[in-house]
């Protein structure tokens, strides 16, 4: 049951543009017709697996392009707001991005008042709410703002805001090793890789 849940949870991810938890418990609700225990449902981690092998099967012909130009938004992004130590997380920053997938950054200031000032003298129109703190420690602040895609589109972007002191913690890697969150510096590191990847692929 919990492989079938991460299945269509990753498909719901893919095609709906939900976040996991959501896509978590949308399936539960088509396969089972109810609530399930928490423990049951599939961990992210399963449904990221899943979310990589729909991709690779059945938009393998777009998804990448989509990718490369949210990251390239999400670049344009943290340069605009980089006094206040951007770092990249979510879909676009581990490559499983599509076309309906929002930018996730994180900001480390403490002085959160300068990033809404930073907003309203650039024209910046934002919502103001919370998400999820990165570690689990209860909710943070969050602004939520329309950002630039390409000819007149945009792509909803959101900002979490953290005290400097928790940057510490930001770039741990999870529970395969892995980093879940990227600096400006990291991000145009891997933009310059695949674009040196797509100029000289293996033969």
């Amino acid at each position: 049951m919990r492989a079938e849940l991460a299945v269509l949870a990753a498909r719901l991810v893919v095609e709906d543009g939900l976040d996991y938890g959501s896509a978590k418990r949308k399936a539960a609700r088509r396969l089972l017709g109810e609530r399930v225990a928490h423990d049951l449902l599939p961990s992210n981690e399963e449904v990221e697996q899943q979310v990589r092998e729909e991709l690779a099967l059945f938009h393998a012909d777009t998804q990448p392009a989509q990718l490369q130009l949210l990251r390239h938004a999400a670049l344009r992004l943290m340069e605009h707001f980089a006094a206040f130590n951007p770092h990249l997380a979510g879909a676009v920053w581990n490559g499983t991005a599509t076309a309906l997938s929002d930018l996730h950054v994180l900001l480390f200031t403490d002085d959160t008042k300068a990033v809404e000032i930073h907003c309203i003298d650039h024209g910046l129109q934002v919502q103001v709410g919370d998400a999820p703190h990165y570690a689990g420690r209860g909710r943070v602040e969050r602004l939520s703002l329309h950002w630039p895609l390409q000819r007149g589109e945009s792509v909803r972007a959101h900002l979490s805001l953290y005290a400097e002191k928790e940057q510490r913690g930001a770039l741990l890697p999870d529970a395969q090793g892995r980093t879940p969150r990227g600096t400006l510096a990291a991000l145009r590191r891997l933009l310059e890789a695949e674009a040196d990847a797509r100029q000289n692929p293996t033969i």
